[in-house]
Protein backbone atom coordinates (compact mmCIF):
# COMPACT_ATOMS: atom_id res chain seq x y z
CA UNK A 1 0.00 0.00 0.00
CA UNK A 2 2.91 2.42 1.14
CA UNK A 3 4.56 1.49 -2.06
CA UNK A 4 1.73 2.16 -4.52
CA UNK A 5 1.02 5.65 -2.36
CA UNK A 6 4.57 6.56 -3.37
CA UNK A 7 4.47 5.45 -6.66
CA UNK A 8 1.39 7.89 -7.26
CA UNK A 9 2.80 10.73 -5.63
CA UNK A 10 5.55 10.59 -7.61
CA UNK A 11 3.40 10.71 -10.94
CA UNK A 12 1.14 13.25 -9.78
CA UNK A 13 2.56 17.19 -9.56
CA UNK A 14 2.07 18.62 -6.24
CA UNK A 15 0.69 21.30 -5.29
CA UNK A 16 2.16 24.16 -3.74
CA UNK A 17 0.66 24.28 -0.19
CA UNK A 18 1.41 20.14 0.43
CA UNK A 19 4.47 19.65 -1.32
CA UNK A 20 6.38 19.72 1.55
CA UNK A 21 4.57 17.51 3.62
CA UNK A 22 4.40 14.92 0.04
CA UNK A 23 8.35 15.40 0.06
CA UNK A 24 8.70 14.47 3.69
CA UNK A 25 6.04 11.37 3.15
CA UNK A 26 8.55 10.28 0.33
CA UNK A 27 11.50 10.20 2.09
CA UNK A 28 10.23 8.40 5.11
CA UNK A 29 8.40 5.78 2.58
CA UNK A 30 12.26 5.39 1.33
CA UNK A 31 13.71 5.08 4.52
CA UNK A 32 11.10 2.11 5.29
CA UNK A 33 12.52 0.23 2.47
CA UNK A 34 15.77 -2.16 3.28
CA UNK A 35 18.84 -0.65 1.45
CA UNK A 36 22.27 -1.95 0.49
CA UNK A 37 25.06 -0.47 2.76
CA UNK A 38 28.97 -0.87 3.31
CA UNK A 39 29.80 -2.02 6.30
CA UNK A 40 33.12 -1.45 8.04
CA UNK A 41 34.97 -4.01 9.88
CA UNK A 42 38.47 -4.56 11.62
CA UNK A 43 40.85 -6.71 9.52
CA UNK A 44 40.63 -10.13 8.38
CA UNK A 45 37.00 -10.00 10.16
CA UNK A 46 34.70 -10.32 6.84
CA UNK A 47 33.51 -13.44 7.13
CA UNK A 48 32.35 -13.98 10.41
CA UNK A 49 30.65 -10.84 10.67
CA UNK A 50 28.65 -12.07 7.46
CA UNK A 51 28.29 -15.28 9.18
CA UNK A 52 27.16 -13.93 11.96
CA UNK A 53 24.76 -11.50 9.94
CA UNK A 54 23.06 -14.76 8.13
CA UNK A 55 22.50 -16.17 11.89
CA UNK A 56 20.52 -12.61 12.41
CA UNK A 57 18.73 -13.36 8.96
CA UNK A 58 19.70 -10.08 8.21
CA UNK A 59 20.61 -10.09 4.16
CA UNK A 60 24.47 -9.23 3.27
CA UNK A 61 26.86 -10.11 0.51
CA UNK A 62 30.54 -10.42 0.73
CA UNK A 63 32.34 -10.56 -2.69
CA UNK A 64 34.92 -13.38 -2.92
CA UNK A 65 37.84 -14.15 -5.25
CA UNK A 66 39.99 -16.78 -5.68
CA UNK A 67 43.89 -16.46 -5.58
CA UNK A 68 46.17 -19.08 -5.56
CA UNK A 69 49.18 -18.86 -2.88
CA UNK A 70 52.72 -20.23 -2.34
CA UNK A 71 53.30 -21.00 1.20
CA UNK A 72 57.50 -20.88 2.30
CA UNK A 73 57.52 -24.83 2.56
CA UNK A 74 56.35 -24.97 -1.24
CA UNK A 75 53.03 -26.12 -0.73
CA UNK A 76 50.30 -24.25 -2.94
CA UNK A 77 46.73 -23.22 -1.38
CA UNK A 78 43.82 -22.12 -3.28
CA UNK A 79 41.96 -18.92 -0.73
CA UNK A 80 38.72 -16.89 -1.02
CA UNK A 81 39.65 -13.49 -0.21
CA UNK A 82 37.43 -10.53 0.25
CA UNK A 83 37.41 -8.34 -3.21
CA UNK A 84 36.98 -4.93 -0.44
CA UNK A 85 39.18 -5.70 2.36
CA UNK A 86 37.41 -4.78 5.54
CA UNK A 87 34.04 -4.32 3.53
CA UNK A 88 31.23 -6.42 3.20
CA UNK A 89 27.44 -4.82 1.73
CA UNK A 90 24.12 -5.46 4.58
CA UNK A 91 20.59 -4.94 3.02
CA UNK A 92 19.31 -3.42 5.84
CA UNK A 93 16.58 -0.46 7.12
CA UNK A 94 18.38 2.54 8.59
CA UNK A 95 16.31 2.57 11.55
CA UNK A 96 17.70 -1.09 11.96
CA UNK A 97 21.17 -0.78 11.59
CA UNK A 98 22.02 -1.57 15.22
CA UNK A 99 21.70 -5.38 14.17
CA UNK A 100 24.42 -5.30 12.28
CA UNK A 101 26.77 -2.31 14.50
CA UNK A 102 26.80 -4.76 17.54
CA UNK A 103 28.27 -7.89 15.93
CA UNK A 104 31.59 -8.55 16.82
CA UNK A 105 34.03 -7.27 14.57
CA UNK A 106 32.30 -4.31 12.92
CA UNK A 107 33.13 -0.65 13.42
CA UNK A 108 30.72 1.47 11.53
CA UNK A 109 28.31 1.88 8.58
CA UNK A 110 29.18 4.16 5.93
CA UNK A 111 27.79 7.17 6.21
CA UNK A 112 28.42 10.78 5.24
CA UNK A 113 27.60 13.80 8.14
CA UNK A 114 26.21 11.23 10.13
CA UNK A 115 23.57 9.41 7.07
CA UNK A 116 24.07 6.16 6.23
CA UNK A 117 25.23 6.12 2.13
CA UNK A 118 23.03 3.65 0.48
CA UNK A 119 24.68 2.20 -2.77
CA UNK A 120 22.10 1.54 -5.58
CA UNK A 121 20.53 -1.91 -5.89
CA UNK A 122 22.14 -2.08 -9.53
CA UNK A 123 25.00 -2.22 -8.55
CA UNK A 124 25.28 -4.64 -5.80
CA UNK A 125 23.30 -7.09 -8.36
CA UNK A 126 26.06 -6.44 -10.98
CA UNK A 127 28.71 -6.80 -8.77
CA UNK A 128 27.02 -10.01 -7.36
CA UNK A 129 26.59 -11.22 -10.96
CA UNK A 130 30.55 -9.92 -12.21
CA UNK A 131 31.86 -12.00 -9.18
CA UNK A 132 29.95 -15.29 -10.51
CA UNK A 133 30.33 -15.06 -14.62
CA UNK A 134 33.64 -12.54 -14.56
CA UNK A 135 37.52 -13.54 -12.84
CA UNK A 136 37.29 -10.46 -10.90
CA UNK A 137 40.05 -9.34 -8.58
CA UNK A 138 41.15 -6.26 -6.19
CA UNK A 139 43.21 -3.81 -8.31
CA UNK A 140 45.45 -1.05 -6.72
CA UNK A 141 44.03 3.05 -6.91
CA UNK A 142 44.36 4.48 -10.05
CA UNK A 143 43.67 8.23 -10.95
CA UNK A 144 44.77 8.08 -14.72
CA UNK A 145 44.73 6.08 -17.93
CA UNK A 146 41.77 6.22 -20.41
CA UNK A 147 38.41 5.88 -19.43
CA UNK A 148 36.05 2.80 -21.03
CA UNK A 149 32.72 2.39 -20.24
CA UNK A 150 31.28 -2.02 -20.25
CA UNK A 151 28.74 -2.48 -23.08
CA UNK A 152 27.21 -5.59 -22.19
CA UNK A 153 27.28 -8.02 -19.61
CA UNK A 154 26.35 -7.92 -16.16
CA UNK A 155 28.64 -5.17 -15.21
CA UNK A 156 27.32 -3.49 -18.87
CA UNK A 157 27.00 0.51 -17.90
CA UNK A 158 29.76 0.16 -15.59
CA UNK A 159 33.43 2.77 -16.25
CA UNK A 160 36.66 2.35 -15.34
CA UNK A 161 40.40 3.12 -16.73
CA UNK A 162 41.68 -0.03 -19.23
CA UNK A 163 44.74 -1.83 -18.97
CA UNK A 164 46.89 -4.51 -20.69
CA UNK A 165 47.36 -7.47 -18.90
CA UNK A 166 49.33 -10.08 -21.07
CA UNK A 167 47.01 -10.83 -24.28
CA UNK A 168 44.08 -9.75 -21.94
CA UNK A 169 42.46 -6.47 -21.87
CA UNK A 170 40.98 -5.68 -18.27
CA UNK A 171 38.45 -3.00 -17.18
CA UNK A 172 39.13 -1.18 -13.43
CA UNK A 173 36.50 0.14 -11.64
CA UNK A 174 36.58 2.04 -8.55
CA UNK A 175 33.76 2.24 -6.33
CA UNK A 176 35.04 5.60 -4.81
CA UNK A 177 32.85 5.25 -1.52
CA UNK A 178 34.99 2.64 -0.29
CA UNK A 179 38.20 3.83 -1.84
CA UNK A 180 38.70 0.58 -3.44
CA UNK A 181 39.28 -0.83 -7.61
CA UNK A 182 38.26 -3.81 -8.63
CA UNK A 183 40.00 -4.97 -12.31
CA UNK A 184 37.61 -7.06 -14.34
CA UNK A 185 38.43 -8.86 -17.47
CA UNK A 186 36.46 -7.86 -20.91
CA UNK A 187 36.72 -8.92 -24.86
CA UNK A 188 37.49 -5.73 -26.59
CA UNK A 189 33.92 -5.80 -28.40
CA UNK A 190 32.30 -5.11 -25.07
CA UNK A 191 33.93 -1.85 -24.08
CA UNK A 192 34.01 1.73 -25.83
CA UNK A 193 35.77 4.56 -24.58
CA UNK A 194 34.07 7.32 -22.68
CA UNK A 195 33.25 10.63 -24.11
CA UNK A 196 35.26 13.55 -21.89
CA UNK A 197 33.22 16.38 -21.24
CA UNK A 198 34.04 19.15 -22.97
CA UNK A 199 34.57 22.47 -20.53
Amino acid sequence: MGVCSTMQLQDVPLSRGHSSEAEHFLQTSKAALPMWYAVFTMANHEKRAVARCEQKQVECFLPLYKVRRKWKNRCTVDLELPLFPNYFFARIIPRERVRVLELPGVISIVSSGGVLVPLEDDYVNALREGVLAHKIEPHANLEVGERVRITSGPLAGAEGILERRKNDLRVVLRLDMLARSVSVEVAAPMIERCEIPRA
